[in-house]
């Protein structure tokens, strides 16, 4: 990667342009399913999404090899596709990325009251 391409993150763009033409393939449930995964995965991304495009890529590989088998995109991911989505970004305890900028916050806020306390 370049870093025309690393500060634009037009890489990126490609990367899931590339993933939304995979998608299109897939009948219309899956395709909706997919929708779903990218907005509850890109909770769990870093500043870019770069951390999420392995993870994208693997769930969207999943929809591709069960559609082919003739599964239904509810016995793949049952009915709970935001914890499907929670799993995938590392279970219960993975942060979003509201729960990093809250932390960043608090720490901002504790060493600004300490210095005009101290």
């Amino acid at each position: 990667m370049n870093l025309w391409d690393l500060v634009t993150g037009s890489d990126l763009t490609r990367e899931l342009k590339a993933f939304d033409a995979r998608a299109e393939a897939l009948p219309a449930d899956y395709r909706g399913a997919w929708d779903q995964i990218k907005a509850h995965l890109f909770l769990h991304g870093d500043f870019t999404g770069r951390n999420l495009m392995p993870i994208l890529d693997g769930a969207l590989g999943l929809l591709e090899e069960t559609a082919a088998e003739g599964q239904g995109v509810h016995d793949v991911l049952g009915d709970d596709i935001q914890g499907f989505c929670t799993a995938l970004a590392g279970g219960q305890e993975a942060r979003t990325y509201r729960d990093r900028w809250r932390e960043q916050l608090n720490r901002n806020v504790a060493r600004k009251l300490d210095q005009l306390g101290g």
